[in-house]
């Protein structure tokens, strides 16, 4: 039985082992999502015979996640299986682009420098410590003279001391001028190479913790092959900016500089890459909400819950009042994928992991904007500008937005969705130029504007508003007087001259002036208005 086994063993053909095939893969193409994007990769790779192979990708993000990648082969090519591996990795290069390769030799030029410049300045201390230690040896000679000794031979020895001592101190003097250039040219060289440090550091790098992409591919034929790789990330995202110019004095125009914030900490670094910017909110909800049925009963009445004591309320009062927690000049062409409006960028671009808000401009639209000069001089000293347009054909998106008027900055917003077609306004700041003063005229009994009695009370105003400056301007002028719902309530109102709108916006009571008011020209309003109710009621 034996020899019959290793028999069929031997003549039966057997499924090869598939061989391994290492590669790299380079992002082409991403696509940043509000939050979340998009990544696009591409897979060249060098089949060595057809048949079925492992294909390794050995470049992945440490937190890329399998469930919601896509595969895609070049013809010729099928893939099967594929998973993702963080263990029993084989070890990679680590393969410099020409702009490392250059940064990474200047670092070490200006190390061999330091080392240069090191050597110099200790050079020059050896010279300063050793012309000093004769100094100090000369200096401290106290040696018996002979008793033969002789003047001249005392002149000669005195001679030779101070001659020696002189030469020494001369020497350290010498090396110590030279000390200063050494430590200068160490310090330069020192601040170089921080700089060359910083500069290669700068340059777009894989990230050394990583992951690798096992793929099943099958070739018809040795050669080269592409595979293209989409996967999802979460710690990506975008949002709008806004530069908003009003101008009026040359020419009358609302401009819309519009940028884009984008910030991704993926674990690598995005390098000259095709970048589409989606409105898309993937990681939302994307399906409506449920109703479930609501079961309602009625039951015996229960007894009222016993009064907390003081302590108890305060405990209650500060949990209510606790904080909640808090949640964790380039123009982009704008496109529709389905009904999802998308901006791509005209050039490639680089965006490093751990950036956060990196600007990138997208395109200026300019409207025509109406103006006016708005008052409300129920709260307000001075009229503001206010401008209103109609929207294009493409959305304005929500975000933060930097307000100018002739230029100059004058505050900030926050933009909401603007439709296509849609028709807004917009605050320009403060027009000092209209000053506003609302009075109310003194009344019997002292009392300011307001007179009362049982069963009426009556309200007067006078409104002034002045245009302190040279240019005529638009104004409209809002104020307010109580309405009512109750036929034994009655309000009688009067007011000149006669308001140009009442209910504005199907506001009740809301009453506009509209007038253009000239340079140094002044307008009066006056507004008053009687309530009156049954004997026995009280007004609120």
């Amino acid at each position: 039985m034996r020899p019959l086994l290793a028999l069929l063993l031997a003549t039966t053909a057997m499924p090869a082992l598939a061989d391994t095939i290492t590669a790299e893969s380079t992002i082409t193409a991403v696509t940043v999502y509000p939050d979340g994007a998009k990544i696009t990769r591409q897979v060249t790779f060098t089949a060595p015979s057809a048949g079925s192979h492992e294909l390794l990708v050995t470049d992945l993000p440490a937190d890329t996640q399998s469930g919601l990648m896509q595969i895609a082969a070049s013809e010729g090519t099928d893939f099967g299986a594929f998973s993702l591996r963080s263990d029993r990795l084989p070890p990679r290069d680590e393969p410099l682009t020409p702009a490392q390769e250059a940064a990474k030799a200047e670092v070490k030029r200006l190390e061999a420098a330091e080392r240069e410049a090191y050597a110099g300045v200790e050079g020059v201390q050896a010279r300063i410590d050793a012309a000093n230690a004769r100094a100090a040896f000369l200096g401290s000679f106290s040696g018996a003279l002979p008793d033969t000794a002789t003047p001249e031979n005392l002149k000669a020895t005195a001679e030779m001391i101070g001659a020696e001592t002189l030469a020494a101190r001369q020497e350290a003097a010498l090396a110590r001028k030279d000390y200063w250039p050494a430590q200068q040219a160490l310090t330069e060289v020192q601040e170089d190479l921080v700089k060359a440090q910083a500069a290669l550091a700068a340059l777009p790098a894989r990230d050394a913790d990583y992951t690798a992409l096992s793929v099943a591919v099958e070739s018809a034929a040795a050669g080269e092959a592409t595979l293209t790789v989409t996967h999802y990330i979460s710690d990506a995202g975008w949002r709008p900016w806004y530069e908003i110019d009003l101008t009026r004095l040359e020419e009358t125009a609302l401009t819309v500089d519009r940028s884009v914030l984008v910030t991704q900490y993926s674990g690598e670094d995005w390098a000259g890459v095709d970048l589409t910017l989606s409105t898309s909110r993937p990681a939302e909800q994307s399906a409506p909400s449920t109703l479930w049925p609501e079961l309602r009963s009625v039951g015996p009445e229960e007894p009222p819950m016993p009064t907390a004591g003081a302590e108890d309320g305060m405990l209650r009062m500060d949990a209510a009042m606790a904080p909640a927690p808090v949640a964790e000049a380039m123009i982009a062409s704008a496109g529709m994928e389905g009904d999802t409006v998308v901006y791509s960028y005209p050039r490639k671009v680089d965006v490093a992991s751990g950036v956060a808000d990196l600007r990138l401009p997208l395109d200026v639209v300019t409207f025509a904007p109406v103006i006016e000069a708005r008052a409300v001089p129920r709260w307000d000293a001075s009229a503001f500008v206010m401008a209103s347009f109609v929207n294009g054909e493409e959305p304005i998106l929500p975000g933060e937005a930097l307000i100018f008027r002739e230029g100059v900055l004058v505050g900030g917003t926050s933009l909401g969705l603007i439709a296509a077609g849609e028709e807004t306004e917009l605050a320009f700041g403060a027009l000092d130029a209209i000053r506003i003063k609302r009075d109310m005229p003194v009344r019997s009994g002292g009392e300011t504007g307001i007179l009362t009695t049982t069963n009426e009370l009556t309200e007067e105003a006078v409104i002034t508003v002045e245009n302190l400056g040279t240019e005529s301007w638009p104004v409209r002028l809002l104020d307010q007087v109580p309405y009512t719902e109750q036929t034994d309530l009655e309000i009688e109102v009067e007011a000149s001259p006669t308001p140009s709108e009442t209910d504005v916006d199907a506001q009740r009571g809301i009453l506009a002036w509209d007038f253009t008011l000239a340079g140094g020209e002044q307008k009066t309003v006056t507004l008053g208005y009687t309530m009156s109710w049954p004997d026995g009621m009280v007004l609120r």
